[in-house]
Protein backbone atom coordinates (compact mmCIF):
# COMPACT_ATOMS: atom_id res chain seq x y z
CA UNK A 1 0.00 0.00 0.00
CA UNK A 2 3.01 2.30 -0.17
CA UNK A 3 2.41 5.05 -2.78
CA UNK A 4 3.99 4.47 -6.18
CA UNK A 5 4.84 6.78 -9.05
CA UNK A 6 2.33 8.05 -11.62
CA UNK A 7 -1.20 9.42 -11.59
CA UNK A 8 -2.49 12.59 -10.03
CA UNK A 9 -0.10 13.37 -7.18
CA UNK A 10 -2.44 15.15 -4.80
CA UNK A 11 -5.23 12.59 -5.15
CA UNK A 12 -2.78 9.71 -4.99
CA UNK A 13 -1.11 10.83 -1.78
CA UNK A 14 -4.35 11.76 0.01
CA UNK A 15 -6.35 8.63 -0.84
CA UNK A 16 -8.51 7.72 2.22
CA UNK A 17 -8.48 3.98 1.43
CA UNK A 18 -4.70 3.89 1.26
CA UNK A 19 -4.52 5.98 4.40
CA UNK A 20 -6.67 3.47 6.30
CA UNK A 21 -4.54 0.59 5.03
CA UNK A 22 -1.34 2.30 6.17
CA UNK A 23 -2.89 3.11 9.55
CA UNK A 24 -3.77 -0.58 9.93
CA UNK A 25 -0.15 -1.44 9.13
CA UNK A 26 0.99 0.92 11.87
CA UNK A 27 -1.35 -0.82 14.33
CA UNK A 28 -0.05 -4.25 13.34
CA UNK A 29 3.61 -3.25 13.61
CA UNK A 30 3.05 -1.57 16.96
CA UNK A 31 1.50 -4.79 18.30
CA UNK A 32 4.43 -6.81 16.98
CA UNK A 33 6.92 -4.47 18.65
CA UNK A 34 4.91 -4.90 21.83
CA UNK A 35 6.24 -2.12 24.02
CA UNK A 36 5.36 1.47 24.70
CA UNK A 37 6.02 4.18 24.16
CA UNK A 38 7.70 3.77 20.78
CA UNK A 39 9.23 7.23 20.49
CA UNK A 40 10.00 8.50 17.00
CA UNK A 41 11.19 11.97 16.00
CA UNK A 42 10.79 14.05 12.88
CA UNK A 43 13.05 17.04 12.31
CA UNK A 44 10.99 19.24 10.02
CA UNK A 45 8.41 21.94 10.66
CA UNK A 46 6.71 21.11 7.35
CA UNK A 47 6.17 17.55 8.56
CA UNK A 48 4.62 18.86 11.79
CA UNK A 49 2.34 21.17 9.79
CA UNK A 50 1.07 18.29 7.66
CA UNK A 51 0.71 15.91 10.62
CA UNK A 52 -1.32 18.45 12.59
CA UNK A 53 -3.29 19.85 9.67
CA UNK A 54 -4.50 16.43 8.55
CA UNK A 55 -4.92 15.07 12.09
CA UNK A 56 -2.56 12.18 11.38
CA UNK A 57 -1.77 11.54 15.03
CA UNK A 58 -5.38 10.41 15.42
CA UNK A 59 -4.50 7.44 13.18
CA UNK A 60 -1.40 6.43 15.16
CA UNK A 61 -1.50 3.51 17.60
CA UNK A 62 -1.53 4.75 21.22
CA UNK A 63 1.94 3.31 21.76
CA UNK A 64 3.51 5.38 18.95
CA UNK A 65 4.71 8.80 20.04
CA UNK A 66 5.93 10.92 17.12
CA UNK A 67 7.59 14.05 18.47
CA UNK A 68 9.02 17.11 16.77
CA UNK A 69 12.74 17.78 17.04
CA UNK A 70 14.85 20.80 16.10
CA UNK A 71 13.28 21.11 12.67
CA UNK A 72 12.23 24.77 12.83
CA UNK A 73 15.14 27.01 11.75
CA UNK A 74 13.39 30.16 12.94
CA UNK A 75 12.87 28.61 16.38
CA UNK A 76 16.53 27.67 16.84
CA UNK A 77 17.87 31.05 15.72
CA UNK A 78 19.76 32.15 18.80
CA UNK A 79 19.21 35.37 20.77
CA UNK A 80 22.52 37.02 19.72
CA UNK A 81 21.71 36.40 16.04
CA UNK A 82 18.39 38.22 16.41
CA UNK A 83 20.16 40.95 18.40
CA UNK A 84 22.60 41.46 15.52
CA UNK A 85 19.73 41.99 13.07
CA UNK A 86 17.98 44.37 15.47
CA UNK A 87 21.20 46.33 16.05
CA UNK A 88 21.74 46.71 12.31
CA UNK A 89 18.17 47.92 11.80
CA UNK A 90 18.46 50.42 14.65
CA UNK A 91 21.74 51.73 13.19
CA UNK A 92 20.01 52.76 9.96
CA UNK A 93 20.72 49.72 7.81
CA UNK A 94 17.72 48.38 5.93
CA UNK A 95 17.06 44.79 7.03
CA UNK A 96 15.07 42.35 4.91
CA UNK A 97 13.95 39.00 6.25
CA UNK A 98 11.19 36.41 6.18
CA UNK A 99 7.91 37.25 7.90
CA UNK A 100 8.42 34.52 10.50
CA UNK A 101 11.52 36.31 11.80
CA UNK A 102 9.76 39.60 12.48
CA UNK A 103 8.42 38.75 15.95
CA UNK A 104 11.15 36.34 17.06
CA UNK A 105 12.49 37.82 20.29
CA UNK A 106 16.13 38.54 20.88
CA UNK A 107 17.37 39.02 24.41
CA UNK A 108 15.02 42.00 24.78
CA UNK A 109 13.86 43.26 21.37
CA UNK A 110 12.53 41.79 18.13
CA UNK A 111 12.75 43.19 14.61
CA UNK A 112 9.07 44.13 14.96
CA UNK A 113 10.00 46.25 17.98
CA UNK A 114 12.73 47.97 15.95
CA UNK A 115 10.29 48.52 13.10
CA UNK A 116 7.77 50.13 15.46
CA UNK A 117 10.47 52.59 16.52
CA UNK A 118 11.11 53.66 12.93
CA UNK A 119 13.76 51.20 11.75
CA UNK A 120 13.47 50.03 8.15
CA UNK A 121 12.59 46.33 8.25
CA UNK A 122 11.16 44.71 5.12
CA UNK A 123 9.39 41.36 4.89
CA UNK A 124 10.41 39.35 1.83
CA UNK A 125 9.44 35.89 0.61
CA UNK A 126 12.79 34.97 -0.91
CA UNK A 127 16.39 36.08 -1.09
CA UNK A 128 15.78 37.23 -4.67
CA UNK A 129 13.20 39.74 -3.39
CA UNK A 130 15.83 41.08 -1.00
CA UNK A 131 18.18 41.51 -3.96
CA UNK A 132 15.45 43.35 -5.88
CA UNK A 133 14.99 45.62 -2.86
CA UNK A 134 18.70 46.43 -2.87
CA UNK A 135 18.55 47.24 -6.58
CA UNK A 136 15.71 49.68 -5.98
CA UNK A 137 17.55 51.82 -3.41
CA UNK A 138 20.93 53.35 -2.62
CA UNK A 139 20.60 52.25 1.01
CA UNK A 140 22.54 49.33 2.45
CA UNK A 141 20.28 46.26 2.48
CA UNK A 142 21.08 43.29 4.71
CA UNK A 143 19.22 40.03 4.19
CA UNK A 144 18.81 38.28 7.56
CA UNK A 145 18.84 34.74 6.23
CA UNK A 146 17.50 31.72 8.09
CA UNK A 147 16.76 28.14 7.16
CA UNK A 148 18.41 24.78 6.65
CA UNK A 149 20.21 23.48 3.58
CA UNK A 150 17.24 24.03 1.27
CA UNK A 151 17.11 27.81 1.71
CA UNK A 152 20.87 28.14 2.24
CA UNK A 153 21.38 26.95 -1.34
CA UNK A 154 19.24 29.83 -2.65
CA UNK A 155 21.27 32.29 -0.56
CA UNK A 156 24.51 30.78 -1.89
CA UNK A 157 23.34 31.12 -5.49
CA UNK A 158 22.69 34.85 -4.99
CA UNK A 159 26.08 35.38 -3.34
CA UNK A 160 27.75 33.64 -6.29
CA UNK A 161 25.87 35.77 -8.81
CA UNK A 162 28.25 38.22 -10.53
CA UNK A 163 25.58 40.91 -10.88
CA UNK A 164 24.39 41.10 -7.27
CA UNK A 165 24.16 44.75 -6.17
CA UNK A 166 27.05 46.16 -4.16
CA UNK A 167 24.76 47.49 -1.44
CA UNK A 168 23.53 43.97 -0.66
CA UNK A 169 24.89 41.72 2.09
CA UNK A 170 23.81 38.71 4.14
CA UNK A 171 23.57 38.15 7.88
CA UNK A 172 23.60 34.35 7.94
CA UNK A 173 21.64 32.43 10.54
CA UNK A 174 21.49 29.32 8.35
CA UNK A 175 21.69 25.98 10.13
CA UNK A 176 22.89 22.48 9.27
CA UNK A 177 20.49 19.86 10.63
CA UNK A 178 22.61 16.71 10.92
CA UNK A 179 24.84 17.86 13.84
CA UNK A 180 21.71 18.86 15.78
CA UNK A 181 20.26 15.38 15.25
CA UNK A 182 23.40 13.98 16.86
CA UNK A 183 22.97 16.26 19.88
CA UNK A 184 19.34 15.19 20.29
CA UNK A 185 20.19 11.50 19.84
CA UNK A 186 22.60 11.75 22.77
CA UNK A 187 20.08 13.29 25.19
CA UNK A 188 19.25 10.45 27.61
CA UNK A 189 15.69 11.53 28.34
CA UNK A 190 14.40 11.31 24.77
CA UNK A 191 14.82 7.54 24.13
CA UNK A 192 14.27 8.09 20.39
CA UNK A 193 14.10 4.81 18.44
CA UNK A 194 14.01 6.23 14.91
CA UNK A 195 14.02 9.44 12.89
CA UNK A 196 11.83 10.70 10.05
CA UNK A 197 14.04 12.75 7.75
CA UNK A 198 12.90 15.83 5.84
CA UNK A 199 12.40 15.16 2.15
CA UNK A 200 13.15 18.66 0.85
CA UNK A 201 16.49 18.90 2.71
CA UNK A 202 17.42 15.39 1.54
CA UNK A 203 16.63 16.43 -2.03
CA UNK A 204 19.65 18.73 -1.70
CA UNK A 205 21.98 16.64 0.47
CA UNK A 206 20.94 13.17 -0.67
CA UNK A 207 19.75 10.45 1.69
CA UNK A 208 23.25 9.00 1.89
CA UNK A 209 24.23 11.80 4.28
CA UNK A 210 22.30 10.01 7.05
CA UNK A 211 24.20 6.71 6.74
CA UNK A 212 27.08 7.60 9.12
CA UNK A 213 24.54 8.91 11.66
CA UNK A 214 22.42 5.75 11.49
CA UNK A 215 25.53 3.56 11.82
CA UNK A 216 26.91 5.55 14.76
CA UNK A 217 23.72 5.55 16.81
CA UNK A 218 22.19 2.30 15.56
CA UNK A 219 18.87 3.96 14.83
CA UNK A 220 16.96 3.98 11.56
CA UNK A 221 16.34 7.10 9.51
CA UNK A 222 13.54 7.16 6.94
CA UNK A 223 13.31 10.04 4.47
CA UNK A 224 9.69 10.97 3.74
CA UNK A 225 7.69 13.51 1.76
CA UNK A 226 4.96 15.78 3.01
CA UNK A 227 1.62 14.47 1.79
CA UNK A 228 -0.38 12.41 4.31
CA UNK A 229 0.40 9.10 2.61
CA UNK A 230 4.08 10.05 2.32
CA UNK A 231 4.24 10.48 6.07
CA UNK A 232 2.23 7.36 6.91
CA UNK A 233 4.29 5.24 4.51
CA UNK A 234 7.47 6.63 6.05
CA UNK A 235 6.25 5.72 9.53
CA UNK A 236 5.33 2.20 8.41
CA UNK A 237 8.87 1.72 7.12
CA UNK A 238 10.32 3.22 10.28
CA UNK A 239 8.32 0.86 12.51
CA UNK A 240 9.37 -2.11 10.36
CA UNK A 241 13.02 -1.19 10.94
CA UNK A 242 12.44 -0.65 14.67
CA UNK A 243 10.69 -4.03 14.93
CA UNK A 244 13.57 -5.76 13.16
CA UNK A 245 16.20 -3.94 15.21
CA UNK A 246 17.75 -2.47 12.08
CA UNK A 247 19.59 0.80 11.76
CA UNK A 248 20.34 2.18 8.33
CA UNK A 249 18.54 4.58 6.03
CA UNK A 250 15.45 4.08 3.87
CA UNK A 251 14.25 6.49 1.21
CA UNK A 252 10.47 6.66 0.95
CA UNK A 253 10.55 9.81 -1.20
CA UNK A 254 12.22 8.48 -4.38
CA UNK A 255 10.30 10.80 -6.68
CA UNK A 256 12.35 13.72 -5.28
CA UNK A 257 15.31 12.27 -3.35
CA UNK A 258 18.33 10.25 -4.48
CA UNK A 259 21.27 8.92 -2.52
CA UNK A 260 23.64 11.52 -3.98
CA UNK A 261 21.25 14.47 -3.92
CA UNK A 262 21.56 17.60 -6.03
CA UNK A 263 25.29 17.78 -6.70
CA UNK A 264 25.13 21.19 -8.36
CA UNK A 265 23.30 22.65 -5.37
CA UNK A 266 25.77 21.05 -2.97
CA UNK A 267 28.66 22.57 -4.93
CA UNK A 268 27.14 26.04 -4.60
CA UNK A 269 26.31 25.52 -0.91
CA UNK A 270 29.84 24.52 0.13
CA UNK A 271 31.47 27.01 -2.22
CA UNK A 272 29.89 29.84 -0.20
CA UNK A 273 29.38 28.37 3.27
CA UNK A 274 31.40 26.44 5.81
CA UNK A 275 30.20 24.88 9.03
CA UNK A 276 30.93 26.45 12.39
CA UNK A 277 29.84 25.74 15.94
CA UNK A 278 27.11 27.84 17.49
CA UNK A 279 24.31 27.94 20.02
CA UNK A 280 20.90 26.74 18.92
CA UNK A 281 18.24 28.56 20.92
CA UNK A 282 17.22 26.57 23.96
CA UNK A 283 19.07 23.41 22.93
CA UNK A 284 22.85 23.50 23.23
CA UNK A 285 26.07 24.49 21.54
CA UNK A 286 25.99 22.49 18.30
CA UNK A 287 29.41 21.79 16.77
CA UNK A 288 29.28 22.39 13.00
CA UNK A 289 25.60 23.30 13.34
CA UNK A 290 25.81 26.80 11.80
CA UNK A 291 26.55 27.79 8.21
CA UNK A 292 29.05 30.65 8.07
CA UNK A 293 29.95 32.62 4.94
CA UNK A 294 33.50 31.87 3.84
CA UNK A 295 36.12 34.60 4.11
CA UNK A 296 36.39 34.69 0.33
CA UNK A 297 32.98 36.37 0.29
CA UNK A 298 33.69 38.81 3.13
CA UNK A 299 32.32 41.71 1.09
CA UNK A 300 28.83 40.21 1.26
CA UNK A 301 29.08 39.00 4.88
CA UNK A 302 27.28 41.55 7.06
CA UNK A 303 29.26 40.49 10.14
CA UNK A 304 32.51 41.47 8.41
CA UNK A 305 31.05 44.41 6.54
CA UNK A 306 29.54 46.23 9.53
CA UNK A 307 30.65 46.91 13.08
CA UNK A 308 27.63 45.38 14.81
CA UNK A 309 27.26 46.54 18.42
CA UNK A 310 24.57 44.64 20.34
CA UNK A 311 25.54 45.85 23.82
CA UNK A 312 23.28 48.91 23.53
CA UNK A 313 20.29 46.54 23.37
CA UNK A 314 21.06 44.97 26.72
CA UNK A 315 20.28 47.96 28.92
CA UNK A 316 16.71 46.68 29.33
CA UNK A 317 16.06 43.53 31.35
CA UNK A 318 14.45 40.64 29.45
CA UNK A 319 10.86 39.66 30.16
CA UNK A 320 10.31 37.53 33.25
CA UNK A 321 7.88 35.40 31.24
CA UNK A 322 10.63 34.58 28.73
CA UNK A 323 12.55 32.83 31.49
CA UNK A 324 9.71 30.30 31.81
CA UNK A 325 9.65 29.46 28.08
CA UNK A 326 10.23 25.72 27.44
CA UNK A 327 10.82 26.07 23.69
CA UNK A 328 14.24 24.43 24.07
CA UNK A 329 12.69 21.37 25.69
CA UNK A 330 10.12 21.14 22.91
CA UNK A 331 12.79 21.36 20.20
CA UNK A 332 14.85 18.70 21.99
CA UNK A 333 11.94 16.29 22.16
CA UNK A 334 11.72 16.46 25.95
CA UNK A 335 8.40 18.30 26.12
CA UNK A 336 5.31 19.10 24.07
CA UNK A 337 3.57 22.47 23.75
CA UNK A 338 0.85 21.31 26.15
CA UNK A 339 3.52 20.93 28.85
CA UNK A 340 4.03 24.70 28.88
CA UNK A 341 1.74 26.51 31.36
CA UNK A 342 1.84 29.63 29.16
CA UNK A 343 0.70 27.82 25.99
CA UNK A 344 -2.49 29.41 24.65
CA UNK A 345 -2.65 31.79 27.61
CA UNK A 346 0.16 34.31 28.05
CA UNK A 347 1.84 32.94 24.90
CA UNK A 348 -0.24 33.38 21.75
CA UNK A 349 0.58 33.91 18.06
CA UNK A 350 -0.22 37.64 18.27
CA UNK A 351 1.88 38.07 21.42
CA UNK A 352 4.42 35.24 21.42
CA UNK A 353 6.86 34.73 24.27
CA UNK A 354 8.95 32.01 22.67
CA UNK A 355 10.10 31.43 19.11
CA UNK A 356 8.09 28.19 18.85
CA UNK A 357 4.89 30.28 18.91
CA UNK A 358 6.19 32.77 16.34
CA UNK A 359 7.14 30.64 13.37
CA UNK A 360 4.64 28.95 11.10
CA UNK A 361 6.91 25.89 11.45
CA UNK A 362 7.09 26.11 15.24
CA UNK A 363 5.40 23.33 17.21
CA UNK A 364 3.54 25.73 19.52
CA UNK A 365 2.18 27.81 16.65
CA UNK A 366 1.10 24.69 14.75
CA UNK A 367 -0.53 23.07 17.77
CA UNK A 368 -2.33 26.30 18.60
CA UNK A 369 -3.69 26.45 15.06
CA UNK A 370 -4.54 22.80 14.43
CA UNK A 371 -4.28 20.98 17.75
CA UNK A 372 -1.48 18.60 18.54
CA UNK A 373 -2.57 15.08 19.42
CA UNK A 374 -6.27 14.76 18.59
CA UNK A 375 -7.65 11.30 19.37
CA UNK A 376 -10.69 10.89 17.18
CA UNK A 377 -11.38 7.52 18.77
CA UNK A 378 -12.43 9.23 22.01
CA UNK A 379 -15.07 11.40 20.39
CA UNK A 380 -18.72 10.47 20.94
CA UNK A 381 -20.47 9.83 17.61
CA UNK A 382 -23.08 12.49 16.94
CA UNK A 383 -26.54 11.66 15.58
CA UNK A 384 -27.09 12.59 11.94
CA UNK A 385 -28.51 16.02 11.29
CA UNK A 386 -32.18 16.15 10.26
CA UNK A 387 -32.91 16.76 6.61
CA UNK A 388 -33.47 20.44 5.87
CA UNK A 389 -36.94 21.54 4.79
CA UNK A 390 -37.40 21.84 1.06
CA UNK A 391 -37.50 25.31 -0.40
CA UNK A 392 -40.56 26.59 -2.24
CA UNK A 393 -40.47 25.56 -5.88
CA UNK A 394 -42.32 26.62 -8.97
CA UNK A 395 -43.92 24.10 -11.31
CA UNK A 396 -42.60 24.34 -14.85
CA UNK A 397 -45.07 26.30 -16.98
CA UNK A 398 -47.15 27.38 -14.01
CA UNK A 399 -47.26 30.50 -11.88
CA UNK A 400 -48.45 28.50 -8.88
CA UNK A 401 -45.93 28.09 -6.05
CA UNK A 402 -46.13 24.97 -3.94
CA UNK A 403 -44.44 24.85 -0.55
CA UNK A 404 -43.48 21.35 0.48
CA UNK A 405 -43.54 20.91 4.26
CA UNK A 406 -41.53 18.28 6.13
Amino acid sequence: MIPQEGGFAQMKFRDPARGKALAAELERLAREIGREPITLMHVCGSHEQAIARFGLRATFPPSVDLIMGPGCPVCVTDLPEVDEAVALAKSGVRVATYGDMLKVPGRVFSLADAQSEGAKVDVVYSVSQAVDLARSTDEEVVFFSTGFETTAVATAAVILSPDRPRNFSVLSAHKYILPAMEIVAEIPGTRIEGFLGAGHAAAITGWGIFEPFAAKYGRPVVVAGFEPLDILAGLVKLLEMVRDGRGGVANMYPRCVTKEGNLRAQEQLWRVFETSGGEWRGIAFVPDGNLRIREEFADVDARRRFDIDVTSLWTTAPSELAKDCICGGILSGLASPHDCPMFGKECLPDRPIGACMVSSEGACRIWHQYGGRPDLRTLTPQPPLPSPPSLPHRERGSEQTTEVRV
